[in-house]
Order: structure tokens, then C-alpha cells, then sequence
């Protein structure tokens, strides 16, 4: 039976996937790490009542903390099999808009926060092998006018990605780089607050996805760019 960890698992896509993992016979354990008890504990009330849910409210930039949370994991469960990086922030801004600050926020959640944690997962992992799974974006691969910030921090995690699932091959460490498009989630609320999110993808509709690249089996897709979007029609 295996141990998960979910980053950004208080909202959206984080937690579609914290939803349609507990329901799988093979997941025992899973971590969730947000910014917000109250958020936290309301996807823990729309999970598999089943598991051993752990709730870590904490703040993904500060490193040490993040380390001690992956120590408790490993303590309490004894194996951490499954690394699932969602969380993520974005701040529409030109390059004459944007604020250092916003830059540095950016890339401290969208990238250094990724690199940690899987530093820190990696030290147990590499013991019986698993699987990561980074969330970038299409912005990481595509022109965004206007999200500059944003798309450079997701242009580098499908750098990192592909230049991890190579380093931890030995390990039998599979990485995902998981892409995704339009999707309805709060922070894409509030930086588009007048789009009809009915005619965009939908987190449970990424959660889908994720559940089908975390099972055990081999499926040649790690070390690729995994697009996922709404066509429309």
C-alpha cells in the first residue's frame, strides 16, 4: 500500500486529486499540504473516510517547515511512494508591470518550493522507487502576453521535470510533467473573473488524469510533456 503527498490540496485541482485518490485500493496514506486548516479539512470531509488522511497547514516557501512535514510523513507511514506537485501561484503582470517582488514570489512557489520537495521526497523515495508528478502549465511552452512571471516559472518546471525523470531513472523514480489548459479553478477566477467557467476544463477532469498516471504500471509517458485541455467544438 502506498503514500502520497499532495501540494495545493485545500482547493482545485489539488483537491479533485486528493478526492479521486482516496477512493484508490492501492493509496493508504495521503498527505495533503495547503495554506489554510478550514480548506484543508473541508477536502478531507469529501474524502474516503477509509484512509489515513494527514492535514499539514503550511506554507510551501518555507523550506524547513516543508522538511519537517516530509519527516512526519515518512515517521507515520513509513514509505512515501507518490509525490504530487500542484500547488501554484500566478499574478498577471507585462515585464514593465512586474513587480520584483511578484517575480520572486512566482518562482519561490512555482519552482524553488517544487525543487525542495522533491529533494526532501527523494531521500525516501529512491528506497523502493515512485512516482512525481510536477504541475506546469501550456503557458510553460506557449507565448502568455501579459502573465510573464507566470509563464517563465512554468517554462522552468518542464525544464526541471525533464531533467529529473533522467537523474532518478536509477532510482525507478518516474516524473510527469503534467500540462494543463484553461482550467476552473480559483486562481484562474480571480485572474479572469469574467470567463464562463462552464465552457472550460474542469480540476476533476485533471484529477482524471492524474489518477491514471499515478498507478503502478508503466505507461512510457514519464519524462514527456503531458498536454491536457478542453477542445472546443
Amino acid at each position: 500500500m502506498r503514500t502520497c503527498i499532495i501540494t495545493g490540496a485545500g482547493t482545485g485541482i489539488g483537491r479533485e486529486t486528493a478526492i479521486r485518490l482516496s477512493q484508490r485500493d492501492d493509496i493508504a496514506n495521503i498527505a495533503l499540504f495547503s495554506l489554510g486548516a478550514e480548506e484543508l479539512q473541508e477536502t478531507k470531509d469529501l474524502m474516503c473516510s477509509d484512509k489515513t488522511i494527514l492535514l499539514y497547514d503550511l506554507d510551501i516557501t518555507r523550506y524547513d517547515a516543508v522538511e519537517a512535514a516530509i519527516a512526519d510523513v515518512y515517521a507515520t507511514c513509513k514509505s512515501i511512494d507518490l509525490l504530487l506537485n500542484i500547488a501554484g501561484y500566478a499574478k498577471a503582470a507585462t515585464l514593465e508591470e512586474c513587480e520584483l517582488a511578484t517575480w520572486q514570489k512566482t518562482f519561490d512557489v512555482n519552482v524553488t518550493a517544487m525543487f525542495w520537495l522533491c529533494k526532501t521526497s527523494v531521500r525516501y523515495m529512491k528506497e523502493q522507487g515512485g512516482i512525481i508528478l510536477n504541475v506546469s502549465s501550456t503557458s510553460g511552452i506557449t507565448s502568455r502576453p501579459g502573465w510573464l512571471a507566470y509563464a517563465s516559472s512554468k517554462s522552468a518546471v518542464v525544464g526541471f521535470s525533464r531533467t529529473l525523470s533522467d537523474e532518478l531513472k536509477p532510482y525507478k523514480i518516474r516524473v510527469y510533467s503534467l500540462l494543463p489548459g484553461r482550467c476552473a479553478t480559483n486562481m484562474r477566477k480571480e485572474l479572469v473573473p469574467d470567463e464562463d467557467a462552464s465552457l472550460i476544463m474542469q480540476p476533476q477532469d485533471v484529477a482524471n488524469v492524474i489518477d491514471m498516471l499515478v498507478s503502478s504500471r508503466d505507461n512510457c509517458l514519464d519524462g514527456q510533456d503531458i498536454i491536457v485541455r478542453k477542445q472546443t467544438w
